[in-house]
Order: C-alpha cells, then structure tokens, then sequence
C-alpha cells in the first residue's frame, strides 16, 4: 500500500514595494469584487480580482515567512495553526496546482 503524501499550498502575498507572507497555509479567505470566497488545498484554478478588506490565512507550518513592519523586511513566522489577516486595498488572486500569489495594493 502506498501512502499519499498531502501537499499544502504555497502562498505569496505581494504589494507594489515589498513581499507581505510567503509559505504553506491551510487555507486562504479573500475578499473577491464578486463577493468573499475561500481557498482550500486542490483549489481549482482561478484568476481573480479582489476589492478592499482582509485576506485571511491559516499557517501550514513553522518555516512561513511574514513580513515585519519595524525591521523592514520578511522573518520566520512560527506561529503554527494561527490565522493572520492582511489589510488590502485591492487586487488579484491566482490560483494554480496548488500555488497561490495575491497581488495586493
């Protein structure tokens, strides 16, 4: 018998200037312009743009990366299982094998 290995997906959160998160999640919850919508492993693939709110996430695992404010740039996030919430003006979210980018105003 062979045991399949689950595979989580990939996320990265980018503005214009700088990279917000990068890692595995759990799942992703955007506020979509047709409506808020949620991303769970095996996503079928999807373009689409995202209005102002929160992109809400779940860490997959100890070695996401967040981007830290008061050091300017992105640091290891071991906060497993937590949700974080970015603040977004906007956007596009892609979605494909497993691999999420948000391009975020």
């Amino acid at each position: 018998m062979q045991l399949l290995k689950r595979t989580d997906m990939q996320l990265e959160i980018v503005t214009p200037d700088k990279s917000l998160f990068k890692g595995e999640v759990d799942y992703i919850f955007c506020p979509g312009a047709h409506g808020s919508f949620g991303i769970l492993n095996s996503h079928a693939p999807i373009i689409a743009t995202l209005k102002q709110g929160e992109v809400k996430i779940k860490i997959a695992e100890a070695n996401a990366m967040r981007y830290d404010n008061e050091l300017g740039t992105l640091v290891h996030d071991n906060a497993v299982g937590d949700e974080l919430k970015f603040s977004i003006e906007g956007g596009v979210v892609e979605v494909k094998n497993n691999r999420v980018i948000v391009l975020a105003e």
